[in-house]
């Protein structure tokens, strides 16, 4: 039996060869020369800048608004443009705000965000010069920030509702003390913090019920 023509197909010709993958120095592209990184804390502020912009590229200032009005006179001297922080809680906004009026570029990232970033010196002092350098590459992402007037009304936003949560606290505190005491308060008006509620709390307190 005679097989059939294709059953031998004719051999490809070998593939092209892949293209040989850029160096890692051409890989990772300076997006900011003048980058700089700070280190949040609560008593001291560690601050990196551009190996070439200071004979000293890493210093120590502390919290108060005369040493932030020097750190922010230093990183102009240094050439920085554009500032990369890690912070956690309100350390922070005393340094974005001085920085931002100056006319300073301010990252607020999220501490976790170069932690995970393979190669972290072990070094908490060094976290500034870390910081410093992965901004420079662009491998960190801001934070949101809304522009002022939406900033103000959601702070008051925020602590509204930060009292609302410990006004209701505050009440099931009350209501747990009249249970205590066998007041069936709650069994009789339907809100113990109302016009008569509140009286009949005031006078209990008074001694007169």
């Amino acid at each position: 039996m005679t097989p059939h023509k294709d059953a031998f197909p004719a051999p490809r010709p070998p593939a092209p060869p892949l293209p040989q993958p850029s160096l890692l120095s051409e890989a990772l592209q300076v997006c900011h020369p003048h980058a700089a990184g700070i280190d949040i804390g609560e008593a001291a502020h560690w601050v990196a800048v551009p190996p070439g912009g200071d004979p000293h590229p890493v210093r120590r200032f502390g919290t108060f608004t005369a040493d932030l009005e020097v750190l922010a006179d230093w990183l102009l001297d240094c050439g920085v443009t554009t500032v990369a922080m890690a912070s956690t809680g309100v350390y922070w906004i005393p340094v974005f705000e001085i920085l931002e009026a100056r006319g300073v570029q301010v990252l607020l990232i999220d501490p976790r965000q170069a932690k995970r970033a393979p190669g972290r010196p072990k070094t908490d002092r060094l976290d500034c010069k870390w910081l410093q350098r992965l901004h420079t590459y662009g491998l960190l992402a801001g934070a949101f920030r809304p522009d002022d007037q939406v900033g103000v009304r959601r702070g008051s936003l925020r602590h509204r509702q930060m009292l609302l949560t410990s006004a209701a606290h505050h009440i099931q505190h009350m209501q747990k003390a009249l249970q205590q005491m066998n007041l069936k308060l709650t069994q009789v008006v339907s809100d113990i913090t109302g016009a008569t509620g509140m009286a009949i709390l005031r006078a209990i307190i008074a001694g007169d019920a």
